[in-house]
């Protein structure tokens, strides 16, 4: 058959990578839950290759942990942590803006209010993982257009943190002023106001950081310790 053909390993690791992602992200797997890969390789229709590589992946962008011979484990969530990774995604996205601005279009553009459009209709809609996603796609039109690869993978190495956070704390009420501060950016953008642009940008990404502290209890406004999940030895 002339378009299927066998995956290779990289295309299914990949695959493995994106899937287990999201599912930490969105708190499918939930902090501190031991992870067996034979059982995910079976979920997923893969085998437990390219599983063990995705989850070897994780581990380094601190999603994961494991303990040889013990277990393996999604990571209990650790407020410095994220706040060490928004600080930075924060500055990626205020940096990608600026290099961004030359080359936007009115497409661009475009794209950057249809996918406002959508976050707001998704928070008044209650429906959170439709925010983010959209949430997502607004910040994606200025990485991808700047064409610099160490910010989009800087940011894609790092936002992960902050949506698992997101997941637990966001509500329809955070979001609402981010509606309007991403027309801002829109506007700013129109201007070719690359400085006003950015730092609308990092201004957002501050508001967040804001409202997930606010909304998180005292234990989540502390180092986390988690002890060894029991029964968790692969």
């Amino acid at each position: 058959m002339q378009y299927i053909s066998r995956l290779d390993r990289p295309l299914l690791r990949d695959r493995a990578l994106e899937m287990i992602r999201q599912a930490i992200v969105s708190g499918d797997l939930v902090p501190g839950e031991a992870i067996r890969d034979l059982e995910l390789a079976e979920r997923l229709g893969l085998s437990r290759t390219p599983v063990r590589e995705a989850l070897s992946h994780l581990t380094e962008e601190g999603l994961v942990e494991s303990k040889p011979h013990s277990y393996t484990r999604v990571t209990p969530i650790d407020p410095v942590a994220v706040r060490d990774a928004l600080q930075v995604v924060q500055a990626m996205h205020g940096l990608a803006l600026r290099l961004a601005m030359p080359l936007l279009t009115p497409d661009d553009l475009a794209r950057m209010r249809a996918a406002n459009a959508r976050f707001g209709a998704a928070l008044a809609a209650g429906d959170i993982a439709e925010a983010l996603a959209a949430d997502d796609d607004f910040h994606r039109v200025p990485v991808e257009v700047c064409g610099n690869f160490a910010v989009a993978a800087t940011i894609q190495r790092y936002t992960p943190l902050v949506r698992r956070l997101e997941y637990q704390r966001f509500s329809s009420s955070c979001g609402v002023d981010s509606v309007a501060m991403h027309e801002e950016i829109v506007l700013a953008c129109e201007q070719g106001d690359a400085e006003l642009a950015a730092g609308l940008t990092e201004r957002n990404w501050a508001t967040l950081a804001a409202e997930l502290t606010e909304s998180a209890d005292p234990a989540m406004q502390s180092d986390s310790i988690a002890s060894e999940p029991p029964g968790s030895a692969e």
